[in-house]
């Protein structure tokens, strides 16, 4: 179990990418008072954080009501974070793990941006509740409770970091500057690709030999 935890730590590190976050968060908020990067850092990661722990619930029911088997699921999902993986070892911006840039201008001319385009789509968006699909699909609470509790613990803790990294956007940002972010954002980048293909790969096992 605490393999597989560790898997899912590095997966949701990777996907939510704190420190890839950090200077989106530093531009969007930047002329603002440590007050108002306060509020927002704390707001946008809870709303985040429900929107998170909500997937994280039920996502399974999801998958059963639409009628989408878990084989299917694997396979698109690894797809949609492999597609992900090769944007971050660009460093290409894009809409599965960041605001694009007219979201991002639109952002500057309000004042609450928690919401959008913070808890959605940079820290909850469609890669991360993917994953968070893909790790608790097949998952019960009641005939799994410590390994649903030790996904629980560990989403919350790549929150909790992903909080501090946004608390500390400004001091990050100076002690790694853009190109330091790159180059953990592209590493990181390698590690989801991996993760990706074998997401695809048990998706396939399934699909063909219905195990």
């Amino acid at each position: 179990m605490l393999e597989s935890l560790i898997t899912i730590f590095v997966t949701f590190l990777v996907v939510i990418d704190p420190v890839g976050v950090a200077p989106i968060f530093g531009a969007l908020t930047r002329g603002g008072t440590d007050r108002y990067r306060r509020r927002m850092a704390l707001k946008s990661t809870g709303i985040a954080s429900l929107i998170m722990l909500l997937f994280l619930l039920t996502g399974d029911t999801l998958l059963r009501f639409l009628g989408i088997s878990l084989a299917a699921f694997r396979i698109s999902g690894g797809a949609l974070l492999f597609l992900l993986a090769i944007d971050m070892v660009f460093a290409r911006p894009s809409g599965l793990r960041s605001a694009t840039v007219r979201e991002q201008e639109e952002a500057h001319y309000k004042e609450d941006i928690s919401v959008f385009p913070l808890a959605f789509p940079l820290l909850a968006g469609p890669g991360t509740l993917t994953t968070i699909l893909l790790t608790t699909s097949g998952l019960h609470p009641q005939a799994q409770p410590l390994l649903f509790l030790g996904l629980l613990a560990v989403l919350l803790a790549v929150l909790l970091l992903t909080l501090l990294c946004l608390l500390l956007a400004p001091q990050l940002m100076k002690l790694l500057g853009e190109t330091g972010a790159n180059v953990i954002g592209r590493l990181l980048g390698v590690i989801l690709a991996a993760l990706a293909v074998q997401f695809m790969l048990e998706g396939l096992r399934t699909g063909l030999l219905g195990g």
